[in-house]
């Protein structure tokens, strides 16, 4: 354990910094753990900073340079280095003054150049929208984390110092930073283990967006704190008393909720204050692991510990490194205490997360492993990033990988998988490797099969069954929770609905060239370069892609391609159906009016967004277009299609007990899965059930039809036509 004291923030760097002398505090403050050279190289850059953001002024009406000089304070208490500091002086003067990267590298080195270009923001591109800039500088900040996590401290300093600072702002942009504060800088820093600076982002966004809620809800805590105190120092003194006659040597410590947090708890938990100032939370912190859990046999030995309510995460940490014991135990009076126990080490590295690697050697092997944990995150960005479409998208992605909780289960071979709660099969899948997902059938859950859906818990075991030449069904992105798996599915359909919407859109287009004697393959350079002019469209294959999704026409696409003085007179019936197979499910869905069958005669009908439409050839809902050759087409069942098509069948029935279990048992008898049922009364004897089923083919649905039919409590079944 270092003998240096680690201390929250200091609200006084906001004076510290319009100070004059700041500066000079601030060199008083480095030599305390950085060598005098180092501390001239900050001074410089502080000097650069202060005459580049000269005549500049902040909204509370302080000279600009008191901004970046809080922001140093802030890093040098979490012993930031030089480089670091260096950086946090100069984050703004790329942005608001005549600097360059190229003359900050000249005069300060290409580390300190490429850290204060990793935090500044992207000026010089106009964003569509303020969330898409938020996301932008996210993106920007996350991908400069992945090379130096000093960036996103840098970053988050800032952030910190102008949170405090918020009340010169008008109320709207008030609101506004405290919102993108609470969903985006409070979790990353908790994310970085930064528990200090995310408790402050929390209060701090809490009094600027809720302020009527937070004010009352000090008022009320305040009012608690002096009736807890005498309940408070008897707990404590019993734990003390306790662990001195074991002769340990601890610190003993209650620990008060805070504000958001209860706020939170009352809001998704539907609790009262009252019920949330019940329970009791102490910390305990001694000076080896040993000795934590030598104080967990002791406290459970003074109150009894509450059943199922003991975490170690020792033993397995978070994944951003928080180590410590947590367990419940039911008091004097009954009343429940939440109790943490942990090293010093783990408590600075609680507090201060990544930013505790400053005070520790680099050898330490529980800060490494914490930066680690941390460094396998942060790099995990750059596969986000690669695969998200744009930054919105990536920032969703990154926003639901925040999670505070976390599930540990093994693979096969006894490696621990770290999940957020909630996690399935498949986000398991692409946490061991993107192929491993993408070509994921089904699973095993401690030796059993299980669905692929099913949220799996900490300690069991799972193993993916995979088969080559498998894809992700886009059905799981309604159940996956990381963002891991979620970027990866979407970016492996987009390329596949890409690629079959383009050649859908060539089979259309090909359809609709044969009408004026010619075909796709016949089409010349020329011709595409007049398409591309008339159209605006980028490419042709971009023109294709949109005749396949139903956003452009392919009679009107040929209109273009093929004048009507270079038509050729069409041979009868060129109309040749298009061929459906299961292949092209992506930009091709079955209409739910008709429910269409492999065997049925079908149409087809271009619907803007959603590509092919296909209907029964029967149905009513066509008999408009019927005979629009534009909308409307000839289609054939490919003699190789394959898979499981939703039906639906109306049931009259006796009305009697058991007979949905009786009819669900016929159903899957014929290895056919019922998707939705409905049961209504027809009168006092009859029941009219409506089922819709998953079948193969005219004759699968033929052979389940046959073996319902034969109960004798159905009086009649028939399949719905429309």
């Amino acid at each position: 354990m270092s003998s240096r004291t680690m201390h929250p923030w200091p609200a006084k760097t906001d004076s510290e910094a319009a100070n004059p002398e700041a500066i000079g505090a601030l060199e008083r403050k480095l030599a305390s753990y950085l060598p005098p050279h180092q501390v001239r190289r900050v001074a410089r850059a502080y000097q650069y900073a202060r005459d580049g953001h000269q005549g500049q002024f902040r909204h509370s009406g302080e000279p600009y340079i008191t901004h970046p000089l809080a922001v140093t304070f802030i890093l040098a208490d979490m012993r930031m280095d030089a480089e670091g500091l260096m950086a946090a002086l100069l984050h703004d003067v790329i942005e608001d003054t005549s600097a360059t990267r190229f003359k900050l590298t000249r005069r300060f080195g290409r580390t300190v150049s490429a850290l204060v270009d990793g935090v500044s923001k992207l000026t010089e591109i106009e964003f569509s929208s303020r969330a898409e800039q938020q996301a932008e500088n996210f993106q920007k900040m996350a991908l400069a984390m992945s090379r130096d996590i000093r960036v996103v401290l840098v970053k988050l300093a800032d952030r910190l110092h102008n949170m405090r600072t918020l009340g010169v702002l008008p109320p709207e942009k008030r609101r506004r930073i405290a919102r993108e504060t609470l969903e985006i800088y409070s979790p990353l820093a908790q994310r970085l283990g930064m528990n200090d600076m995310r408790v402050e982002f929390e209060e701090l966004g809490f009094a600027a967006l809720y302020p009527l809620r937070y004010h009352r809800i000090r008022e009320a805590l305040t009012q608690a704190r002096g009736r807890r105190l005498g309940v408070v120092a008897e707990i404590q003194e019993a734990i003390d008393n306790r662990l001195a006659r074991e002769g340990l040597t601890a610190t003993v410590s209650g620990r008060e909720k805070h504000l958001w947090s209860i706020y939170q708890k009352m809001k998704v938990k539907k609790r009262s204050f009252k019920s949330l100032m019940d329970v009791f939370a102490f910390r305990i912190v001694v000076e080896s692991v040993d000795e934590c859990y030598r104080v967990l046999g002791i406290i459970h030995n003074l109150y009894k510990p509450v059943s199922g309510e003991f975490k170690d995460y020792i033993a397995i940490p978070k994944a951003n490194g928080y180590q410590s014991l947590h367990t419940v135990l039911v008091g004097m009076h009954g009343l429940p205490i939440e109790v943490q126990i942990r090293t010093r080490e783990m408590d600075d590295l609680a507090n201060y997360g990544i930013a505790s690697h400053w005070f520790y050697k680099r050898g330490r092997e529980s800060v490494n492993g914490s930066q680690g944990r941390t460094n396998r995150w942060v790099k995990s960005l750059l596969e986000l990033q690669r695969q998200a479409g744009n930054s919105l998208e990536f920032i969703e992605h990154v926003k639901t990988d925040l999670f505070p909780d976390e599930v540990y289960v093994f693979t096969p071979n006894g490696k621990i998988i770290e999940l957020p709660a909630g996690a399935t099969p498949v986000d398991f899948a692409y946490a061991v490797h993107t192929q491993v997902g993408d070509t994921c059938v089904a699973c095993e859950i401690n030796g059993q099969l299980s669905p692929l859906s099913q949220a799996i818990e900490s300690g069991q075991r799972v193993r993916i069954i995979t088969v080559p030449g498998a894809q992700p069904n886009p059905a799981w992105l309604n159940f996956v929770v990381t963002a891991k798996a979620r970027s990866a599915i979407r970016h492996f359909l987009k390329h596949q609905q890409h690629d079959q919407s383009v050649e859908l859109g060539k089979r259309l287009l090909d359809q609709a060239l044969a009408r004026f004697g010619t075909s796709y393959k016949q089409i010349r350079k020329s011709q595409i370069k007049l398409l591309l002019k008339e159209t605006g469209a980028a490419t042709f294959e971009s023109v294709l892609q949109q005749i396949g999704i139903g956003s452009r026409v392919a009679y009107a696409v040929a209109n273009i391609l093929v004048p009507e003085q270079r038509r050729e007179q069409p041979e009868p019936n060129l109309d040749s159906p298009i061929l459906i197979d299961n292949r092209q499910r992506l930009v091709t869905s079955f209409a739910r009016c008709c429910y269409p069958l492999p065997g049925d005669p079908i149409l087809g009908h271009i619907s803007p967004g959603r590509g092919l439409v296909i209907h029964r050839e029967s149905c009513k809902n066509l008999s408009g277009i019927r005979d629009n050759r534009e909308k409307c087409m000839p289609l054939q069942w490919s003699p190789t299609v394959k898979g499981e098509f939703p039906v639906e069948l109306k049931l009259v029935v006796t009305s009697e007990r058991g007979i949905i279990a009786t009819l669900a048992s016929r159903v899957s008898e014929q290895e056919a899965t019922i998707l939705r049922i409905n049961v209504g009364d027809r009168d006092t004897q009859a029941s009219v059930v409506n089922i819709v089923l998953a079948a193969r083919s005219r004759v699968h649905l033929a052979n389940i039809m046959r073996r319902v039919r034969n109960l004798k409590q159905v009086r009649s079944v028939q399949r719905i036509k429309n």
